[in-house]
């Protein structure tokens, strides 16, 4: 399909439902918890979600310019080549297949078993079987053929959205507990970083917005539409859920709870075979989140492969005959995710991810002033208010990438190992390149 038939698809609607619909997986319903003990009180939490999606608006609309101005398919791995060179290309396609893609994928498994645990009153147990049976399950879906996964992401866009409604309407309209300044008896240190940073989770997948440039009506205009009306659907939803959370069960009952606390309030508010409905759906959220994820992340690995930027980049890029799809770049990635589920918890892994992937997310965010020193007159989209909204996404990454550093060294410490083995890895690749050359 040529580009000029590609550009005409993507209206306003479809991109806000885009925007909304890769947003909103597993955060918004297992983070409550952890970002009202995290900064101290139910206010401070409300205001964490807040920053969280003001960071991530800026983020969107600065991307959105970079993405319009290189418009190729590829996204951060793409970006940060066209801008800062190869080597730093190849290391964001290699943090994102070791570290990033896996951690995501094996958070929201892990998610997935101790919610479905906690629903059918399973022991816990159980909760990393299940995850890992749900992974495999939906990687071989996924490998059967494009159509399959396509056919559980679209079910699952309309599961995610119906908790939500549901929980924040009767939540806010019914519950009777104190919302505001109350403050978390939390054993935890606070820390207001350690709190945005799990928001952040809760917020991430809109980098797959500035995808969608070459195939939208009038991008210079729908674009930062799409990712303004988007994102601040989804900033409404969480505060909604939140505040309807708080209401129902207060800031101790949120923490006690952890990650079945929306489970718990919609059975409060629904009845016992209410609740278990609104709880499938969450499953429904996460279990599509988790299979969109499956879709898109072993593309990177694969695109890498395709340009000899991975050691066996011969077996990693192979395409099943049969069913078309990238076989051994999703067994890679989901064997790792498997590990990292094993070896640790998925809090754990959601920090590991959001320090990971702001690392370079910093880099494509500065990456719109050098676009525009090289070519300041381009009929391309422009962030609103430049230079404040790239400044305001670069000093949110930079915070999060210290404050991680700071607050959880250890969680940044894998990142931080596999991105210094890259440089090795990447020079090893080059050379053994000239020599077949």
């Amino acid at each position: 399909m040529g580009n000029d038939q590609l550009k005409k698809t993507i209206g306003f609607w479809v991109g806000t439902s885009i925007v909304v619909g890769t947003v909103i997986g597993s955060g918004i319903f297992m983070k409550p918890g952890d970002v009202l003990e995290l900064s101290g009180n139910s206010t401070m939490a409300l205001l964490a979600w807040l920053i969280g999606g003001l960071i991530t608006l800026a983020s969107g609309l600065t991307i959105a310019e970079v993405s319009t101005r290189i418009p190729k398919t590829g996204g951060l791995y793409v970006y940060l080549e066209e801008v800062y060179g190869k080597v730093w290309g190849f290391l964001c396609g290699w943090v994102q297949t070791l570290v990033y893609g896996p951690a995501v994928m094996g958070a929201l498994s892990l998610y997935f078993g101790l919610l479905l645990s906690g629903i059918f009153n399973i022991s816990s147990d159980y909760t990393l079987a299940i995850g890992i049976i749900t992974i495999v399950f939906l990687a071989a879906m996924n490998l059967l053929g494009t159509k399959y996964g396509g056919i559980i992401q679209t079910l699952s866009t309309v599961g995610k959205l119906i908790p939500i409604i549901f929980i924040a309407v009767f939540g806010i309209a019914q519950g009777d507990m104190p919302v505001f300044n109350i403050a978390s008896e939390s054993t935890m240190k606070v820390s207001m970083a350690g709190a945005i940073l799990a928001t952040l989770w809760a917020y991430d997948g809109w980098m797959n917005v500035g995808f969608m440039a070459g195939e939208m009506k009038n991008p210079q205009k729908t674009l930062p539409r799409a990712i303004i009306t988007g994102i601040l659907v989804v900033m409404v939803a969480y505060l909604a859920v939140n505040l309807a959370m708080l209401h129902v069960l207060g800031p101790e009952g949120v923490v006690e709870h952890g990650t079945n606390a929306a489970n718990v309030a919609a059975t409060m508010l629904f009845g016992e075979l209410g609740g278990k409905l609104i709880a499938i759906g969450i499953l429904i959220s996460i279990f599509g989140c988790l299979n969109g994820k499956l879709l898109t992340f072993p593309r990177i690995t694969l695109a890498m492969a395709n340009d000899k930027m991975m050691p066996g980049h011969k077996q990693i890029g192979k395409i099943s005959p049969r069913f078309k799809t990238p076989i051994n770049a999703t067994i890679l990635q989901v064997i790792i995710s498997i590990i990292m589920m094993v070896v640790t918890n998925p809090d754990k892994l959601t920090n590991m991810a959001i320090f990971s992937v702001f690392c370079f997310y910093g880099l494509a965010f500065f990456a719109v002033f050098i676009l525009r020193k090289r070519d300041p007159h381009a009929k391309t989209y422009k962030v609103p208010l430049y230079p404040i909204i790239p400044i305001v996404a670069i000093v949110g990454a930079l915070y999060i990438v210290v404050s991680t550093l700071i607050d959880t060294p250890l969680d940044a410490l894998y990142s931080l190992i596999i991105l210094v083995i890259g440089m090795p890895v990447y020079w090893l690749l080059k050379k053994s390149e000239y020599a077949r050359g």
